[in-house]
């Protein structure tokens, strides 16, 4: 299914190139653990393994007071759509994201077909990493964002 997912991006985007090993490896900025407190008590993490033989991997985890936490898993990958970001989120069908051209240290990933969102996007914040999700939800514009800061390993 995921393949199947993969190639209907590459259809629809006729400027999309094969990735290489060295596409991801450019993403190298987004490796390391971060995390966000909100006001409201939210405490999101995020850890991007750094990229390696053509592949980063990812996994977060938000909790917020009284509830359960949240995971997420996702990768980076070199694919014949280009470099894709795809999201594993607990009882969804994994969902690729192509990443767009666009400014060094700066990733947009985007997948119009999908229902929320339709972009993820990451990008340096000095010494933070800016992460947001955004697209159309019910008709209307949606963006959720988050600041996240190093933190130890």
């Amino acid at each position: 299914m995921r393949a199947l997912l993969i190639a209907a991006l590459a259809a629809l985007a006729p400027t999309a190139h094969a990735a290489t090993p060295a596409d991801v490896a450019k993403l190298a900025w987004m490796a390391g653990s971060w995390a966000e407190t909100s006001k409201s008590g939210a405490v999101t993490r995020e850890t991007w393994l750094p990229p390696l033989d053509g592949a980063m991997a990812g996994a977060g985890q938000t909790t917020k007071p009284g509830k359960p936490a949240a995971f997420e898993f996702a990768t980076i990958t070199a694919e014949p759509a280009g470099v894709t970001f795809t999201a594993h989120v607990a009882g969804q069908p994994a969902t690729p994201f192509v990443l767009k051209p666009g400014a060094e240290g700066e990733a947009i990933f985007e997948n119009l077909a999908h229902d929320f969102p339709q972009r993820v996007i990451y990008r340096r914040c000095g010494e933070d990493l800016c992460a947001a999700i955004e697209g159309e939800q019910a008709g209307k514009p949606l963006r959720i964002q988050w600041r996240y800061q190093r933190i130890a390993p």
